[in-house]
């Protein structure tokens, strides 16, 4: 019971501090709505390419290779592709430099040869696909040729669909500057919880009513765990709040998974009460909310809460950095829950949570002992 009355007396003192309250729901979803608005662009995955033209130099006098190219040439110029014979007297390669067709193929009796341009790369990586699966099929039908020539019609007889193999990881599936900010602005919240708990005790101390508590017909541990409780269920109440704005308001995507995610974000808050009320016992006075302020902020910036982190940034120190941000660990794991149905993912991420809030609560305990107070 005492416990439990403990708690409530902190919800309420936390509930009642309105200016850390509109501070701990109104900056992040504010934030949340400026950057997911002003980079949306910088999360889209759709490119859009125009039509391709492609000139061509036909040097085989005719033959099946010209006939074949030709054949090709026409299926896929439906899909937006052009194929143009080079006009008498210009220079293919020229006209690739001066940008005025995205490649310039020659046709010869030894083979195909493609130039393309380095400024458009993608229009040129669509020709040559095109081209390698054309001369696959040719050279199949060439084989084919040898040994049944009859067949050979019917190996060539493709449609121009074939010679674009479209492959997709299910593309909804992939988030949006909103749904990002939505993910990284929670995280972010549920690590702020380090910041109240620097207070826990020495909000106690520095209001004078540590020593009435000592006193109390209460153990130091219903104190400590009570606390602790109260803490908890104010910042998750936060964190929750944030889910259900950015979820019906913002319409940001959370996925199937909401327990394993509510899992992750809970591990995530007693982790982040544990280290700021370790932290408040070290680091002895008022300075140690200003430290502790200090590290969730550099947690936040390299965990990528303010700007995404890919995979692959960050080398040396700075790879370091990130991959030591509590809030890298949970937004990396918790796209893969959400984005990938990779539920495994989060098991790392409670892992480390849970074994740091051991550590850190164990040294709160130790400290809490050696005082003859609070």
């Amino acid at each position: 019971m005492n416990i439990l009355s403990i708690a409530i007396k902190e919800m309420k003192h936390d509930f009642r501090d309105r200016r850390t309250l509109l501070f701990m729901l109104g900056f992040p979803i504010v934030l949340m709505l400026i950057l997911g608005l002003a980079l949306t662009n910088a999360f889209s995955s759709e490119i859009s390419v125009g039509d391709v033209k492609v000139a061509v130099k036909d040097a085989t006098g005719g033959g099946p290779l010209s006939e074949a190219f030709a054949g090709f040439a026409k299926e896929v110029g439906k899909t937006g592709v052009t194929f143009e014979p080079l006009k008498p007297g210009a220079n293919g390669r020229e006209e690739v430099e001066n940008n005025h067709v995205s490649g310039y193929v020659e046709l010869t009796n030894q083979g195909i040869s493609l130039y393309g341009s380095s400024r458009d790369a993608i229009e040129s990586n669509i020709v040559q696909g095109m081209l390698a699966s054309f001369t696959d099929k040719y050279n199949a039908a060439a084989a084919v040729a040898r040994i049944e020539p009859a067949k050979t019609e019917m190996v060539l007889a493709t449609g121009g669909s074939d010679y674009i193999r479209e492959l997709s990881v299910d593309a909804n599936r992939t988030p949006g500057s909103v749904d990002y900010y939505a993910l990284a602005m929670t995280v972010m919240v549920g690590m702020w919880a380090a910041m109240g708990a620097g207070a826990l005790i020495q909000g106690e101390v520095l209001r004078g009513t540590a020593v009435r508590l000592v006193i109390a017909p209460i153990r130091k541990s219903e104190i400590f765990v009570g606390k602790m409780l109260g803490g908890i269920i104010s910042n998750l109440l936060c964190v929750m709040v944030i889910i259900l704005f950015s979820k019906y308001v913002f319409k940001a995507y959370w996925g199937h998974h909401m327990g394993v995610v509510i899992a992750v974000l809970v591990s995530e808050v007693v982790m982040a009460m544990s280290l700021g009320l370790a932290g408040s016992y070290l680091l002895k006075g008022t300075a140690s909310r200003g430290v502790i302020s200090l590290v969730v902020q550099l947690m936040s910036f390299f965990g990528g809460a303010y700007f995404p982190i890919l995979d692959d940034e960050g080398g040396g120190l700075m790879g370091f950095l990130v991959n030591l941000s509590p809030i890298r660990w949970a937004n990396h794991g918790l796209t893969q829950v959400i984005y990938a149905d990779n539920v495994s993912a989060a098991w790392p991420v409670l892992m480390l949570n849970i074994g740091f809030a051991a550590l850190f609560l164990g040294v709160s305990i130790l400290a809490m002992r050696r005082r003859e107070g609070l």
